[in-house]
C-alpha cells in the first residue's frame, strides 16, 4: 500500500499562514532559479509523484498505464502537464503581493480539478509535498531553513486555496475527501 504523505501530518499547515514580505521575496528569488528549468523540474516533480503515489495516475488517461520513469519522462503529455503545473505556480509566485489574484488563480485550478477532473483534494497536499522535496534536492544550496519555512507557507497557501474551491462544491464529493 502506498504511503499517503499528508494523511499522517497534523493539519496545522492547512490553515494558510500569512507570509511576510521577506518570505515572499525569498520564494520569488528561489522560484526564479527553479523556473529557469521549468519543464525539467516540473517533469521531475510529476515523475516522483506518480512513482511514489501511483494511484494519482488514475486521473490521467494519457499516462495512467506508464510504470517506467523513463517512459514518463519522454511522454509529451506529461511534459505538457508539467509545464501547465509550473505555469500555474509561476503565476502564483509572481502575484504573491496580490492575494486576490492568487486566490483567483488557485480557485480556478481547484474548480477544474474538483468538477472536471474529479481529483481528490488530498493529492494536492501530496503533490505540493513532492514539489518541496524535489526543489529542496535540486536546489539544495539555496534551500536554507529560512527558505524551507517560506516554502512550507507557500505549500499551505496553494493547498488552502485550491481546496477552498472543493469545499464550495462539497455536497458533490464524498466526506472522506478532506483529510
Amino acid at each position: 500500500m502506498e504511503k499517503v504523505q499528508g494523511e499522517m501530518e497534523i493539519e496545522r499547515w492547512e490553515r494558510s499562514e500569512d507570509m511576510s514580505d521577506a518570505e515572499k521575496k525569498v520564494i520569488q528569488e528561489t522560484w526564479s532559479r527553479v523556473y529557469a528549468n521549468c519543464e525539467d523540474v516540473g517533469v521531475s516533480i510529476l515523475i516522483r509523484f506518480f512513482v511514489n503515489f501511483p494511484s494519482a495516475k488514475q486521473y490521467f488517461s494519457q499516462f495512467k498505464h506508464m510504470e517506467d520513469p523513463l517512459e514518463m519522462e519522454r511522454s509529451l503529455q506529461l511534459r505538457k502537464h508539467a509545464r501547465r503545473v509550473m505555469g500555474a505556480i509561476n503565476t502564483v509566485v509572481e502575484n504573491l503581493n496580490d492575494s486576490e489574484k492568487v486566490s483567483s488563480v488557485l480557485a480556478l485550478v481547484g474548480k477544474a480539478h474538483a468538477l472536471k477532473h474529479k481529483v481528490e483534494p488530498v493529492y494536492f497536499k501530496i503533490l505540493t509535498g513532492v514539489m518541496l522535496e524535489v526543489i529542496a534536492e535540486e536546489y539544495a544550496n539555496d534551500f536554507t531553513p529560512e527558505v524551507q519555512r517560506a516554502w512550507t507557507k507557500m505549500r499551505s497557501l496553494i493547498y488552502t486555496n485550491v481546496t477552498a474551491a472543493y469545499k464550495e462544491f462539497q455536497p458533490t464529493f464524498p466526506s472522506g475527501w478532506f483529510h
